[in-house]
């Protein structure tokens, strides 16, 4: 409701107050909420073949502290079930991504040609396209890395972190002058 009233004060000329700014600031701030989620994407999938990872909650901050102990370190791995869940959300998220990113270039379009973005833009939606390949396999196959089988998972991590890497890249070109 609330966005198809903001789109019909957009489309009205009689109402100044309803704009919209295609603004490198705007771009890059949205950018950053994106690296976010992919980041955090990413690092579900790794987490298909288990990994040791030390407690970073206190890092950063040399007078925090914890209410109880915790354990320095713990093996994050996702459980057998969960595997196919974890996957086709991140397939899901970066379908949507994907036709975000082409509006954005669509509607950013000035602005990218300005900073000599738009490249870039397209190799991240270049990147993030095989997340969307035809899956042969009647299951999401959770092999050891290099093992024997195959891990979907971490493949799909892979396009995602190149994604990711590319994302940053291009919000660093957006904040130079």
């Amino acid at each position: 409701m609330l966005v198809e009233s903001y789109l019909e004060r957009l489309a009205d000329p009689s109402i100044p107050n309803a704009q919209f700014y295609a603004r490198a600031d705007n771009l890059q701030q949205w950018l950053q909420g994106v690296e976010t989620r992919l980041g955090s994407l990413s690092q579900r999938l790794s987490a298909s073949v288990g990994k040791r990872q030390l407690d970073m909650a206190l890092a950063g901050d040399s007078a925090a502290a914890q209410a109880t102990q915790a354990p320095r370190e713990q093996e994050l791995k996702t459980p057998w079930l969960e595997l196919d869940d974890v996957f086709y959300e991140a397939r899901g998220q970066t379908w949507a991504l994907i036709h975000l990113l082409r509006a954005m270039e669509q509607d950013f379009g000035d602005v990218l040609d300005k900073k000599n973005a738009r490249v870039g833009l397209q190799q991240i939606v270049r990147e993030l396209e095989p997340t969307l390949d035809p899956v042969w396999s009647p299951m999401i196959l959770n092999g050891d890395g290099l093992g024997l089988l195959a891990n979907h998972s971490l493949v799909m991590a892979s396009y995602i972190s190149r994604a990711n890497a590319g994302i940053t890249d291009l919000r660093m070109l957006l904040t130079q002058g």
